[in-house]
Parts: structure tokens; sequence; C-alpha cells
């Protein structure tokens, strides 16, 4: 850290400059917030049409018979397909990170979860028998994404303010 001194005889005291903020640090966060943000908002819009295609969302609404159609399971495995890839990219990412650190933790968590659902409403899609989870694994993601974007904008937030904060400490008194 830089230090600027006044001399000891004008009376005033001497003011260690601001910090320098740690622009690599802090873009770097700016760039996860913003990759989890675009990624929450892609899901969402396609998790609309994985709602609708869900036979479970298509009965509650009383509109099986208006989205059904030859080849909707396909349909709907694909754009579920897409949201598990992309949105659920950072989860499963983080599962790796967390199992090689051997700290399992939260990404672990969504990314068995998630992965579980998307395997097993694959293999109902081509043929297994019961019932598919994409509606789940869908909304699952987007919650997630959602609560990390949140967090991490709220955190930094917090770290910007604490680093202003650390501008106006006095370092040295003359």
């Amino acid at each position: 850290m830089e230090h600027h001194h006044i001399p000891a005889g004008t009376g005033k005291q001497a003011l260690e400059t601001k910090p320098a903020v740690n622009r690599e640090t802090h873009d770097h966060g700016k760039a996860m917030i913003a990759d989890f943000r675009r990624r929450f908002w892609i899901s969402l819009v396609l998790t609309v049409p994985i709602l609708l295609l869900s036979p479970v969302v298509q009965d509650w609404l009383g509109l099986r018979d208006i989205f059904r159609f030859t080849g909707d399971t396909y349909l709907l495995f694909a754009l579920s397909t897409v949201v598990y890839g992309y949105g659920g990219y950072p989860f499963l990412k983080g599962i790796i990170t967390e199992f090689k650190e051997k700290t399992p933790g939260m990404m672990t968590l969504i990314a068995l979860a998630i992965t579980v659902a998307y395997a097993y409403s694959s293999a109902v899609a081509f043929g297994l028998s019961g019932e598919v989870f994409f509606w789940e694994l869908a909304t699952l993601i987007d919650v997630m994404l959602l609560g990390h974007w949140l967090e991490m904008r709220s955190v930094m937030a917090a770290s910007s303010a604490l680093e202003e904060l650390a501008g106006f400490m006095l370092m040295e008194a003359h």
C-alpha cells in the first residue's frame, strides 16, 4: 500500500490513500454475476415451454389436450437438455471442484439433484416406465441460478462498500 505523508509541520494528518481496489478480482466478480444473470434469464425463458409440455403441469392446468402432440416428449427432452447443460453448468462444474478439494457442499447437492432428475427423466422419455421430472429439473436450476446471482450481487456490493469504508480509515497520524 502506498502512503502519502504530509510534512509534520503543517498540522495536518498524514493520510494513507484509499487502497487500490483489486480490479482483476472486481472485474471477475462482475463477469460471474453477469454470467449467472444471463444463465438465469435464458433458462427461465426455456422453462416456460418445459412447463407447458410437462404432463403433470398440463393436468394441473387442464391443458392436456391443447399442448399434446406427436413428439412432444422429445421436444421436452431437448429443451430440458439445454437447460440442464447451459443452466446447470455452474453446478456441474462446481461438483468437480468440490470433489477435487474433497469438500462436498451446495454445488454437489444441486448437481446430484439435477443429474438424477435429468438421467431418470431422459430414460422415461425414451421408454422407461414412469413420469418425467423435467419441469422440476428446470425450475430447480432457475431457482438456484437466481439465488446464486442475487447472493453474488449482494456480496459484491458489500465488498465494494467495505473497500470504500476502508478508504476513509486513517492509517497514520502525526
